[in-house]
């Protein structure tokens, strides 16, 4: 063990580590129908074997049951049929998305008979760790293959039969197309996950789906460039101009639908004008969906129940509880974002387009909406076919993380003969004439 309690690769590990390498460097030089049919041959063999997934899922669902596993946790531990029936129908939709490699971003003259081209590439081979999510096997997997990645992933021990069995499913599904299996593959142990985070120049990216504990700790011990959120404190403003039974609806959407997803609100602000009115239809419309609101003085008084501590506004629940705080106006909804946001998801409930359009601009997350629920940060749902996860830094990729997000770029240049000591000495000139990028 290091100093920093991350053991070193295992000969085992490096062994799987160089097998996902080689095979990487000759997916990434496949054809994009290649690739294409390696998705399809996955999906019909999920669904052959679904029976057999299913199964592997109950069986980690009756241990987790016994261990008294956290009900977020169970949330989305959970794979049964129709979550399985929608997982492959994304792998399906992604083989129909267009070839993310390849693409030619900038095609330049830079003098006569030196051109210059930037194309889009893989970027080797992905480490991904996981909690609980074992649809997020088939997501990853299809998603490494469509761009051209190897990928080795850790799921949680609470997962791992089902992790087992759809990754068995994967590899089958790969035998016999010309993709090699050996692109994909399934990590088991606690050590082989924190020796992972020591590959550097085996695996090119890491990335942590899981807990804040999990990411920070993935961040602090790793040289590999790691992309991530830690914290998914998303919020709902509503506005003083606003149609309140749309917001309503919007709100308990954001919260209830997935309460377990990183997208869910964790907090509701409104406008001091409105908070009346809105909050004597919203108090018994979360009592009733089975939210336990948690408010400031104001809310309080309102009929809000429970107390908002100081730590409540910045706690991500992943469950059915929302902290609600009235706030005096836009500036001030927009400093408790600031203070106390992730930068994930934030969405806002107003009829004046000005507004929208200020908030819009001003709050700086991943994802900012205007009058939609914020379960809408997704992959899926933003037609990507599915994600890799959900980035919530600054730098690109960003938000719902998908094809494009896994895919860097290469210069080429192509010359005669030439030297820079013919441009340097003023033999030669310099023309940087722009030439079509279309590659087709």
């Amino acid at each position: 063990m290091t100093s920093q309690g991350v053991p070193e690769p295992s000969a085992d590990l490096l062994l799987l580590a160089t097998a996902v390498r080689r095979a990487a460097v000759g997916l990434g030089q496949s054809s994009n129908q290649q690739r294409q049919q390696a998705l399809l041959s996955m999906a019909s063999s999920l669904e052959t074997h679904a029976d057999r997934i299913v199964a592997a899922n109950a069986d980690d669902l009756a241990q987790a049951s016994a261990d008294g596993l956290a009900p977020a946790l169970v949330a989305r531990l959970k794979l049964d049929a129709g979550k399985l029936a929608g997982a492959i129908d994304g792998v399906r939709q992604l083989s129909a998305l267009d070839d993310p490699l390849g693409a030619r971003q900038l095609h330049r003259e830079l003098a006569d008979g030196l051109v210059l081209e930037r194309v889009t590439v893989p970027l080797g081979v992905l480490g991904v760790i996981f909690e609980a999510r074992p649809d997020a096997v088939i997501q990853i997997a299809a998603l490494a293959i469509r761009s051209g990645n190897g990928a080795i992933l850790k799921g949680g021990s609470e997962a791992k039969c089902t992790n087992h069995a759809v990754m068995q499913s994967l590899k089958e599904g790969l035998d016999g197309t010309s993709v090699s299996a050996d692109a994909l593959d399934l990590l088991t142990t606690r050590a082989e996950s924190l020796a992972l985070l020591r590959l550097d120049g085996l695996v090119d990216l890491i990335i942590p789906r899981g807990s804040n504990e999990l990411v920070r700790f993935i961040q602090d011990n790793t040289r590999i460039p790691v992309l991530g959120h830690a914290d998914g404190v998303c919020h709902f403003y509503v506005d003083e101009e606003v149609d309140c039974a749309q917001a309503l609806r919007i709100a308990i959407d954001s919260k209830t639908q997935y309460p377990a997803a990183c997208n869910a609100i964790e907090t509701l602000l409104v406008h001091q004008t409105i908070a009346p009115t809105f909050l004597k239809k919203a108090v018994p419309a979360f009592k009733d969906a089975g939210v336990c609101l948690r408010g400031d003085e104001a809310s309080r008084g309102l009929g809000v129940e429970q107390v908002a501590t100081s730590d409540d506004w910045s706690q991500e629940y992943l469950d059915l509880v929302l902290a609600v705080r009235v706030v005096k106006d836009f500036d001030e909804a927009l400093e408790h974002i600031r203070r106390y946001g992730s930068r994930h998801t934030e969405a806002i409930a107003t009829l004046n387009q000005g507004t929208a359009e200020r908030f819009l601009r001003a709050v700086d997350s991943a994802g900012v909406y205007h009058n939609c629920s914020t379960r809408f940060a997704d992959g899926f749902r933003y037609g990507f076919g599915a994600e890799v996860g959900i980035s919530t830094q600054t730098l690109p990729p960003r938000g719902p993380v998908g094809l494009e997000g896994l895919v860097t770029y290469r210069y080429r240049l192509r010359g005669e003969g030439h030297i820079a000591a013919d441009f340097a000495e003023g033999r030669e000139q310099f023309s940087h004439r722009d030439l079509p990028t279309a590659t087709k």
